[in-house]
């Protein structure tokens, strides 16, 4: 079996070079962990793990925690890159039983583990990777052990939620928001918030990343629902409206079922399932996207993840000025830019 790949270049945009230095070597070192911890007594769960593990992915997770431990006086304390390697971990086991869930062929270019094996050593995977990112908590403290508790069920909550449509007193677009702060937001914050934490940085800075996490993790993945519908196949590498053929509910198309404007009247149509099924029509999902990228919904989705990134900017003022700062900042920027 071979190890992880490293990442070619870091996840986040670093322009300092001796911070970009300083995370390079210590992601290094987290991806050399991570393919010690991926040892199960079962061989298959050990193959699948990394298999998965060897993917490689951009590591944003770990990154992210190494970058807040940078906020502490003791950013290179082993507990910092045990975090690192647990964030990363949960985050692998919940792709493991997504896949299930979507029957994904692929993962980050690679057979997905449901595809290589099956839908049994994939489930058995995920549920190993839980408890092995259980197991590196334990090793922390009980307050790392409460976290990480309080992420699971917020991450997995979210997965169900997912799965259920709202109900008919219920807003589909706070549905919505609520399955992306579960599903995306809950570990990015945590990743924050156990790098400043394990660095030993100021609790109003804890606080402070912790939010900014949420906050810039859940936009990010809301930015990915305007690409599905504004970015073209050459510039995502993704055909273009695939949540939308698939009936996946996203910010603009929640936002453009949400509208009452007469001239709208025919992509409301478009969109509603019991009308017209977007998977077997492709006439009908060619004539929705064109609509829905002249919709106001657009803009109006934009400036809402324009607005996160804003709001997660100005809780970095909790911090010095300086060379981490700067890259929290633009990461938050790189979030708003890339939904534009």
């Amino acid at each position: 079996m071979s190890s992880p790949a490293r990442p070619a270049d870091l996840a986040l945009p670093i322009v300092d070079s001796a911070l970009a230095d300083r995370l390079r070597a210590r992601l290094a070192r987290v991806e050399e962990d991570l393919f010690d911890h991926a040892s199960s007594r079962a061989p298959y769960v050990t193959e699948a793990a990394r298999h998965l593990l060897a993917a490689g992915g951009k590591r944003f997770r770990p990154l992210l925690v190494l970058l807040a431990a940078e906020a502490g006086p003791r950013p290179d304390d082993d507990a910092v890159l045990t975090a690192a390697s647990i964030v990363e971990i949960t985050h692998v086991g919940s792709l493991d039983h997504d896949d299930v869930m979507d029957e994904a062929a692929l993962r980050r270019g690679a057979d997905s583990a449901n595809s290589r094996y099956d839908n049994l050593v994939a489930i058995l995977t995920g549920d190993w990777l839980f408890a092995k990112s259980s197991e590196l908590t334990s090793t922390l403290g009980p307050e790392a052990v409460r976290i990480q508790a309080e992420t699971f069920t917020r991450l997995v909550e979210g997965q169900i939620l997912e799965t259920v449509a709202p109900g008919p007193d219920e807003d589909p677009l706070a549905h919505h928001l609520e399955v992306v702060a579960g599903k995306t937001g809950s570990l990015i914050a945590t990743s924050a918030r156990y790098g400043a934490l394990f660095s030993g940085a100021e609790p109003e800075v804890v606080a402070a990343l912790t939010e900014y996490g949420e906050l810039v993790g859940t936009a990010f993945q809301l930015s990915d629902d305007i690409l599905d519908i504004a970015s073209d196949s050459e510039e995502s590498g993704k055909t273009p409206g695939t949540d939308l053929k698939e009936g996946v509910p996203t910010l603009p198309v929640l936002l453009a079922r949400a509208s009452t404007e007469p001239e709208h009247a025919r992509l409301r149509e478009l969109l509603d399932p019991a009308q017209h099924d977007l998977a077997a029509d492709a006439a009908a999902h060619a004539e929705a996207l064109a609509l829905l990228r002249a919709h106001p919904a657009m803009d109006e989705a934009r400036a809402y993840v324009v607005q996160r990134a804003q709001e997660a900017k100005r809780l970095l003022q909790a911090l010095p000025s300086g060379p981490v700062r700067e890259a929290l900042e633009a990461f938050a920027d790189v979030v708003a830019v890339r939904s534009a």
